[in-house]
């Protein structure tokens, strides 16, 4: 992941996993446009953190991915309650929060450890 855009790419696949493995679990929205149409939320509140985090500059960052994950979980959830009329549940606000900071943070954490220890 070289490029900002892959990386972006990146933490958008991310996102639909984390849909789809709740479509899957709750058994709702099994095709193709029900999980995008889930995620949409979501990936608004995604391009909206590396906007507001101008994520293109340093996509690798731990900073980025905290605003990108601040973002999608509360952008997302604004969204999904208010334009999108779902249910945005206290426990679903849990898992999400969590979910998605392992993932849109995490291999970012990851990777930042790894460029320290291979550089010195």
């Amino acid at each position: 992941m070289k490029r900002p855009a892959t990386t972006f790419l990146f933490d958008a696949l991310l996102i639909v996993v984390f849909v789809f493995i709740g479509t899957r679990n709750h058994d709702t929205d099994k095709d193709v446009v029900g999980v995008l149409s889930t995620a949409a939320p979501f990936l608004i509140g995604l391009v909206c953190g590396w906007w507001a985090s101008s994520g293109w500059k340093n996509p690798f960052a731990v900073q980025t991915g905290i605003v990108v994950w601040m973002a999608t979980v509360v952008i997302g959830m604004l969204l999904r309650n208010f334009a999108w009329d779902r249910g945005t549940a206290g426990a679903f606000i849990v898992v999400a929060t969590v979910f998605n900071a392992f993932t849109l943070v995490g291999w970012r954490v990851v990777r930042e450890n790894v460029v320290r220890r291979k550089a010195g």
